[in-house]
């Protein structure tokens, strides 16, 4: 669940570990950016502000991933419910979380997902790698960088014209190859009014 959140929304580890169950709309499929997890200089886990104010946002989500998330949150209440005056949540009910309510270490995802590739002979990429992912795939699908930026909550658009301009580059020429076959149309209708006249 937390691979496909990171592929979807582009939101940092320390962004999903921080994500709390009352965060979600329901209703509209929008997801509110508002807090973070990071270690403390004793290596605990905390939860602190986004990383700068422009990450403090709200991303949409599919329906089909709002509809995982519902399955999700009903395994997590029966995990909820089990655990009884155990839970060590802190009055936090954060999506990734132990099984007790205790929310993840940072390097948690990053372990988990090593393994993962690991065991299904997938080739490695850093768990961070997931949000690049994201905005790679959208950028491929030609959404406007504005809008990529803004889910990725970077301060400003050039942020993400550093980190992602080779992949406009090649979506802009990609765009260019598509004029192609307009110009030959072009050139075809041309010819044959000139053979006609």
């Amino acid at each position: 669940m937390i691979i496909t959140l990171a592929l979807i929304t582009g939101l940092r580890r320390g962004e999903l570990l921080g994500l709390e169950w009352h965060y979600i709309d329901w209703e509209t499929g929008v997801i509110s950016v508002e807090q973070s997890v990071s270690l403390s200089p004793g290596g605990d886990a905390h939860v602190k502000e986004p990383k700068t104010k422009g990450s403090r946002r709200k991303v949409a989500i599919p329906s089909a991933m709002l509809r995982e998330l519902q399955v999700y949150r009903a395994h997590k209440a029966d995990e909820f419910e089990k655990i009884g005056d155990r839970w060590q949540g802190n009055g936090r009910y954060v999506v990734f979380c132990h099984p007790d309510g205790k929310a993840f270490h940072q390097e948690r995802p990053y372990l988990w997902f090593r393994e993962f590739l690991k065991k299904n002979g997938l080739r490695y990429i850093r768990f961070h790698d997931l949000r690049h992912t994201s905005a790679t795939l959208l950028i491929n699908q030609g959404i406007y960088a504005k809008v990529i930026s803004e889910r990725l909550g970077h301060g400003n658009i050039g942020t993400t014209m550093n980190v992602y301009g080779h992949v406009l580059r090649t979506a802009d020429q990609s765009a260019a190859d598509k004029f192609e076959s307009v110009l030959e149309l072009k050139s075809d209708a041309i010819q044959h009014i000139t053979d006609e006249i």
